[in-house]
């Protein structure tokens, strides 16, 4: 009986393991309350306050720290199923916060608790909740303080030098912010005469310092989970000046039939297009929107990148346009 003469196998190729990826050095997170519009006193949640035998500490088990809920708005049809999706919008955030407090005798432990008291204390104002992770990104949420220090003298959250609080706190605003502002600045260098004593008057030669800069494009990058809503600087001498946004927004004022300057030299005047404040002012108090053209648009920056135009008609001195903004963040991470 004749063998059959099978092929050879060919040999399998071999796979190198792929590499684990090298995790990054992350430094730990620490976390500061600080009362009265932030501007109490700054007291730590994961470190001593004085010393070693004195601390609020915070406990595992903290909640709303995350994505903010949203609230949905709809529409029912008495002919259709379900309801139509008209809007959403995020919602105020309930925080809740677990702290250990430790002394070392009776009083430290008393005059600890009446430090959290004050700066807890709603009346005073909101709480600063400020993060910090990864050596110095920082990240902050105001909130109210609204329950959860009214004590309980069970053996299992309080004892002579020790007590357990579970503090929760409002946010009206969801979002988190950096301790400061992303900004931008534009320089418009200051013109020449348009009438020289020294050179010929053709070729004529327009300084682009006085007649502005045309339809600038800009790109302006939002780090952040959601849009933000700019402040501009314009520093005068300025005569006018269009702030474009990506979509055809448009903020502009038009130059004053007298010839004179609308942002006079030394002042600064603040457009600030954030919700709740949109107000139009200089340095001195004095109201501009009446010198904007009819309907302006105020505009917001996308997450992501941005472009938008910004053109400006300086006057005879250096001129400059800054533009500030703080990203907005779901989290603290």
């Amino acid at each position: 009986m004749p063998i059959p003469i099978l092929p050879k196998p060919l040999p399998q190729p071999v796979i190198p393991p792929r590499p684990l990826p090298r995790p990054i050095e992350w430094g730990p997170t620490h976390v500061t309350l600080i009362g009265a519009n932030g501007e109490g006193e700054r007291i730590p949640l994961t470190e001593g306050i004085s010393d070693a035998l004195t601390s609020i500490i915070m406990q595992p088990g903290a909640t709303g720290l995350d994505m903010p809920p949203f609230g949905l708005f709809s529409d029912e049809s008495p002919n259709l199923d379900g309801s139509i999706y008209r809007s959403a919008r995020a919602a105020a955030r309930e925080i809740m916060i677990p702290v250990y407090l430790r002394g070392h005798d009776r009083q430290s432990i008393n005059q600890l608790k009446r430090r959290l008291f004050q700066a807890l204390n709603p009346k005073r104002g909101y709480c600063l909740i400020r993060f910090t992770e990864g050596g110095d990104r920082a990240r902050q949420i105001t909130a109210y303080y609204k329950g959860g220090m009214e004590g309980s003298e069970s053996v299992d959250t309080a004892g002579f030098t020790w007590a357990k609080y579970g503090l929760s706190f409002s946010a009206m605003d969801p979002w988190f912010y950096p301790d400061r502002s992303q900004s931008t600045r534009w320089d418009f260098g200051a013109g020449d005469p348009l009438l020289s004593t020294t050179a010929s008057f053709f070729p004529m030669h327009l300084s682009s310092g006085v007649m502005g800069v045309p339809e600038d494009k800009i790109t302006i990058s939002n780090p952040g989970d959601i849009e933000a809503w700019p402040i501009w600087r314009l520093h005068g001498p300025i005569k006018s000046f269009a702030l474009a946004g990506p979509t055809g927004e448009l903020i502009k004022a038009s130059p004053p039939e007298d010839g004179s300057d609308l942002v006079p030299t030394g002042r600064v005047l603040t457009i600030d297009t954030r919700p709740g404040r949109k107000t139009v002012k200089d340095d001195h108090g004095t109201n501009y929107w009446a010198t904007l053209d009819t309907n302006p648009e105020f505009w917001s920056v996308e997450p992501g990148d941005t472009t938008a135009a910004v053109s400006v008609v300086a006057g005879t001195d250096r001129a400059a346009v800054v533009l500030s903004f703080y990203p907005r963040y779901a989290s603290f991470v």
